[in-house]
């Protein structure tokens, strides 16, 4: 798969220990949130909320928190003004680094992550110097035991996915963004449980990360990942998984 590296194992690990520790929850209620306010509050015509909620109920989310993040959202209750904010930088060894933010302060937010590069050795860098070399695609990973690896792959081919690959314990299931939810729906009705299904940025091609550099790109990013405002962090760094 184009631009698959390790760093999406890391982040799988990393958020089974965030949903122990209620993390992943409030993630997905800004998510939430911004998917309601921006589309509207049915998720029967928007789909961004729909994919919201499928999280959220996967994460076993009570529904009340869900019902009230929406109402949050569309101006039933009072609620947080979100805002939207992508940042861009520089890792040790030029890794490029995407990092999508949901905030209420964005004074704070980006102090926070210029502070994170500075200490490892990175550097926050202009709008559009790094986001090119990323392509949004359709990310989709369920367990292995549930189909044969061979089933999988003409399954979700036939139904318009770009790749598939082996990944641990997973498969992992590449799309574009037209095919993204007709494969989703295919492994649904065939009664697969779907690990995760969201949209990502996907590097192009990988940058390798060499000697010490691996160690220190991986300490920021997950650095970014544990920032309350930060949503998801995307690489090129072709990291090796110590």
């Amino acid at each position: 798969m184009s631009g698959h590296s390790k760093w999406s194992t890391i982040k799988r690990k990393k958020s089974a220990i965030d949903s122990k520790r209620g993390k992943l929850f409030t993630k997905l209620i800004k998510e939430i949130t911004i998917a309601a306010r921006d589309g509207g509050g049915n998720p029967d015509g928007n789909p961004r909320l729909r994919l919201a909620i499928d999280a959220a109920k996967s994460a076993n989310m009570p529904a009340d928190n869900i019902e009230r993040a929406i109402k949050k959202a569309t101006g039933e209750l009072e609620g947080v003004n979100y805002e939207e904010i992508t940042y861009e930088g520089y890792g040790p060894g030029g890794a490029a680094i995407l990092i999508e933010t949901v905030t209420d302060n964005k004074n704070r937010t980006v102090s926070e992550i210029r502070h994170l590069f500075t200490r490892n050795n990175g550097r926050l860098a202009e709008s559009g110097s790094v986001n090119w070399m990323f392509d949004r695609k359709g990310i989709i990973t369920l367990d292995k035991n549930q189909i044969g690896e061979d089933d999988l792959m003409m399954l979700v081919l036939d139904a318009g996915a770009d790749d598939m690959i082996s990944d641990g314990d997973y498969f992992e299931i590449q799309t574009s963004l037209e095919n993204f939810d007709k494969v989703r729906k295919t492994l649904l009705e065939k009664n697969l449980n779907l690990e995760s299904a969201s949209l990502q940025m996907i590097p192009q091609n990988l940058a390798s990360v060499e000697g010490n550099d691996n160690a220190v790109v991986i300490k920021l990013l997950e650095s970014l990942e544990d920032l309350d405002d930060v949503q998801n962090v995307y690489t090129n760094a072709d990291i090796i998984e110590e």
